[in-house]
């Protein structure tokens, strides 16, 4: 396994981070390590329900989804329409600084994928989120 796969497996390590390697590495070492892996491109991403479209077409979310914070932290904990992997990479490109949200709103979402890195955690899965 090679040393950035190796990495996504650390649980304990497992969290937010700007990507520090290309996509395409990311991408292999994910599929080395058996990890789900949701790309979502932000580009021109403004606005919350804007935000929230991307990353449920990115991850596939389940029909029905909400399209509100809630409902993201709910598909995100949930995952069970991914089958059995051995961890999750949530990775969110063309992402500006502010995510295209009001301060309020990106507060909430950085709070939102924080809570569910622990979710994870407490589950022995690791989640990462990577901004590119």
């Amino acid at each position: 396994m090679n040393a950035l796969a190796q990495q996504l497996s650390n649980l304990e390590a497992a969290g937010s981070y700007s990507l520090q390697c290309s996509v395409d590495e990311l991408r292999n070492a994910a599929s080395e390590a058996g990890f789900a892996l949701f790309d979502a491109d932000l580009k021109g991403i403004k606005g919350k329900q804007n935000l929230l479209n991307a990353m449920a077409q990115a991850a596939d979310f389940p029909s029905g989804f909400g399209v509100n914070w809630d409902a993201l932290a709910d598909a995100l904990c949930d995952l069970s329409w991914c089958g059995e992997t051995a961890g999750y990479v949530l990775l969110l490109r063309n992402a500006s600084d502010t995510l295209g949200l009001s301060a309020n709103d990106r507060e909430i979402a950085q709070d939102l994928f924080a809570d569910t890195v622990v979710y994870w955690r407490q589950r022995k899965k690791p989640f990462w989120v990577f901004f590119v």
